[in-house]
Formats: C-alpha cells, sequence, structure tokens
C-alpha cells in the first residue's frame, strides 16, 4: 500500500505541476546518463509539459481521458484513442493507434534538429505511472551496455538524444526466389533497402539522467517521417515522408501509427507497433528504422536474462492462397505483399501484464519441413514447441546460433540475432474488432 499511496502523490504532484507552473519554472536536468540522479517527478513533469506546450493534452495519471474495457484490454494507458477496424477494403491502413508525441532534440554532424518521438515503456513504475505508459522493469537489464544511448534535458525542458534518425530513404524489397530444396519461398528477401535509418549512436532505449530507461522512439523530423504512419489517401511510397500528412498532428503533438497483428496463448489481434530493429531486414519488412545499435543490447537467445523477449516468425507460413479461416502468417507472404500490406502475425510468448515483458525481441524464427497444404497457423508458443518436437517445424537455417541457449520458454528454437522494437499496445477481445474507442484521428 505503501508504494501504491507513492505512485498516487507522485503522479498527483506531476498533475499539479502542470496546471500550475509557468514557463520559468522548469526544473533544470542535465549530465549523463550515469550522472547524478533526480527526482522522477522532474523527469516527468518536463516531457507531460512539453506535450502541453505544443498543443496536445498530457497525460493526467490522477483522471485519465480514456478509461479502457476488460475487452479493449488496452496495455498504454496514455493512448490517445485506437480503431480496431480490420478490414482494409473499409479502412486501407488496417488497426491503428493515436499516441501523444513528444518534441526533442537529436544530435548530428551539423549540429541539433528537431526530433519528434513516442514513449511506450519505462523501467521505473513510478515513471510509468506518470507519463501512463508500460512499466517493464527489464528494460534496466540494458544499463551500462553499447546498446543504449543517454539522453539530457535542456533549460527548456526538451529530451536531447546522443543520435539521430534519417527518414528520406526510399524503402525497397526485392523477394527472394525459391530454395534448392522449394521450402522456401520469398523469404529471405534478395535485396533489402530500409525507408529509414538510424546512425550508430542512436537507440530507443534512452537512459535518463536519473537512470530511468524509457522506450522513446523517432516517428519525424525535417528529413521525413516514420513508415507506419500511413496516409489517408493509402500508404504509397510516394506519400511516405510527407511531412504534411494529417496523421502526423505536430500542432496537436499526435500521431497516428498502423498497428500489427499477431498471435499469443492462442489468441489472435495482438497488436503492436514496429519503431526499430537491429537489422535491415526485418527494418524492410516491417516498415521499421534500421538502428544498428540494438544490436548490443543484452544478450539474444537468452531469457529470462538481458533486456529483451524472445517472439517467433515463421519463414514459410501459411499463405493467403491456402484459404485457411484463420488467415494467413509468415515473413514470406510478408516479404512479397506490396508496402508489406500482409502482416506476418508473429506468435508472442507473452503480454505487457507480465513484468518480464519487454518491448525489444529476439527473433526466434521457424521454418515447416511440410508442404504448404499441410502447414498451421502458429498461435501459441506451446504450440511452436510441439510441432519443433515433432519435426514439423525446425529452426530456421538461417538463425545465427547452431543450437539454443539458456532460453525458459524454449529449449528447441534458436535465436537470428534480429532485435525489433515493437511494443504491445492492445489485445482486444474478438468482440472489439471492429469498433474504435477514444479520438482515434488527428483534429
Amino acid at each position: 500500500m505503501k508504494n501504491r499511496n507513492k505512485i498516487f502523490a507522485s503522479a498527483l504532484l506531476a498533475g499539479m505541476l502542470l496546471m500550475s507552473c509557468g514557463e520559468d519554472d522548469v526544473p533544470v536536468i542535465d549530465g549523463p546518463g550515469d550522472g547524478p540522479g533526480v527526482e522522477l517527478p522532474s523527469e516527468a513533469y518536463m516531457l507531460l509539459k512539453s506535450i502541453r506546450q505544443d498543443g496536445g493534452v498530457p497525460y493526467n495519471a490522477s483522471n485519465p481521458a480514456l478509461s479502457f474495457t476488460a475487452e479493449q484490454n488496452v496495455f498504454l494507458p496514455s493512448v490517445l484513442g485506437i480503431d480496431f477496424r480490420v478490414d482494409r477494403s473499409v479502412v486501407p491502413a488496417g488497426p491503428t493507434a493515436r499516441f501523444p508525441m513528444f518534441k526533442g532534440w537529436e544530435t548530428t554532424s551539423s549540429g541539433p534538429r528537431t526530433l519528434y518521438y513516442v514513449i511506450t515503456e519505462a523501467s521505473d513504475r513510478a515513471m510509468a505511472e506518470q507519463l501512463g505508459v508500460i512499466f517493464a522493469p527489464r528494460m534496466a537489464a540494458a544499463l551500462g551496455s553499447d546498446g543504449v544511448q543517454n539522453g539530457t534535458f535542456t533549460k527548456d525542458g526538451r529530451l536531447v538524444f546522443e543520435g539521430s534518425v534519417d527518414f528520406s530513404p526510399k524503402r525497397s524489397l526485392v523477394a527472394g526466389g525459391a530454395s534448392e530444396d522449394g521450402a522456401l519461398f520469398g523469404f529471405p528477401p534478395a535485396e533489402v533497402n530500409p525507408g529509414a535509418i538510424a546512425d550508430d549512436a542512436w537507440s530507443s532505449y534512452v537512459v535518463l539522467p536519473s537512470g530511468v530507461v524509457i522506450n522513446a522512439q523517432p516517428v519525424a523530423n525535417s528529413t521525413g517521417i516514420h513508415d507506419r504512419i500511413p496516409h489517408p489517401d493509402g500508404n504509397g511510397p510516394e506519400q511516405e515522408d510527407d511531412l504534411n500528412n494529417p496523421n502526423l498532428a505536430i500542432d496537436q503533438a499526435s500521431v497516428v501509427m498502423q498497428l500489427l497483428d499477431g498471435w499469443h496463448d492462442g489468441k489472435q489481434f495482438y497488436f503492436h507497433i514496429v519503431t526499430d530493429t537491429s537489422d535491415p531486414a526485418p527494418a524492410t519488412i516491417e516498415l521499421g528504422v534500421f538502428a544498428p545499435r540494438l544490436a548490443n543490447l543484452p544478450t539474444f537467445g537468452l531469457f529470462p536474462g538481458g533486456s529483451m523477449l524472445p517472439f517467433s516468425p515463421t519463414a514459410n507460413g501459411l499463405t493467403p492462397e491456402a484459404g485457411d479461416p484463420l488467415g494467413f502468417q509468415g515473413l514470406n507472404t510478408a516479404s512479397l505483399s506490396e508496402r508489406q500490406v500482409n502482416d506476418p502475425t508473429n506468435t508472442f510468448p507473452i503480454d505487457p501484464s507480465d513484468e518480464r515483458y519487454a518491448p525489444m525481441w529476439d527473433a526466434h524464427i521457424t521454418e515447416f519441413t511440410v508442404p504448404v497444404e499441410e502447414r498451421s497457423i502458429l498461435t501459441s508458443f506451446d504450440q511452436i514447441n510441439d510441432l519443433l518436437a515433432d519435426g514439423i517445424l525446425i529452426p530456421f537455417r538461417g538463425n545465427a546460433n547452431p543450437s539454443p541457449l539458456d532460453n525458459s520458454l524454449s529449449s528447441l528454437l534458436t535465436a537470428t540475432g534480429a532485435i525489433i522494437n515493437c511494443p504491445v499496445i492492445t489485445q482486444p477481445d474478438e468482440s472489439v474488432i471492429g469498433t474504435q474507442i477514444g479520438l482515434p484521428r488527428n483534429k
């Protein structure tokens, strides 16, 4: 009860500061991530205050704008709205969510540049409560590694990043041909060119001066916008870097992003976003930022050790032509689809209600050994482990590890070494599909 009261008091203090402080009252916090500690309300206060300064409505932990039902099962309290419509003939972008968007500074060779970003997780419970994000304590395991970057605050309360992102490249993908044995087609790709590339200093695992780790993901700067921000008229490549896209509302401090589907615990609609990855192939396939520094996070192939979680894409899942009532699945289908209209619908082991959760996922790819008509939709890790034991699935031949590492979720899977930042936003009941909550579009 003491901890709960402390969290409530901190959230209330942050809310009071937001309502009462003037421009000259912003606390000054600077110094590297391993420097002197600071009071958490000061960092949360500055981040929330920047939302209000930029025309948005900061999250209020004591009086949130939205409340969610058990059927909606939303993990991110600060989300501004969700469109659960999945029929792309009606909504070309598919399901989307609208997020509070922060304005800060990134560091480039030619000087500081404005960067817009979203925050979805924090390693500290009080910080997570105040910001309305997911509490992910395992992110703290990244401290001291080369996979993070340090963040500092300016005197006017803006977060400054050590690295930067270039959104100007044009995404392109050439699907792979058939493997010699015919088991693989489409994936792995023959050629990938990500639509956004981060420099060597950029990581979305950002260490604040207090030592708290947040997951701060870039969505726009003067070079363009994230490829997961859909255009209202479609999602064509000619629109991917349009700073005038109304789904990027700088004057409202909010951004709309596409949700990807997935499977968890035998249930579909495991909706998440993909923001950046350590490898150019998944960055291209899933329209993310290629951020090579993420490869230095500790330690792929291990669980529950390290700062990330295993998940399992399949290289050669069921194709749309199979006509399975559960749909289709696989990196093969995703690689063959224009603009990645078809999600890979990967399989995940846990959700953010479990404190072992982390938003960085370590890809453990599987491969079917049976003809396509004998393949099934992979809906849970238990099913995957059973199929691996039967030989119907094998670890993908392109995985980096020759044998499984210390992974309590599977003793049979091996890791690729590719790290994907995909925060989980919601896993609704099927009854919610087709509805909308909150304000899923910018005004």
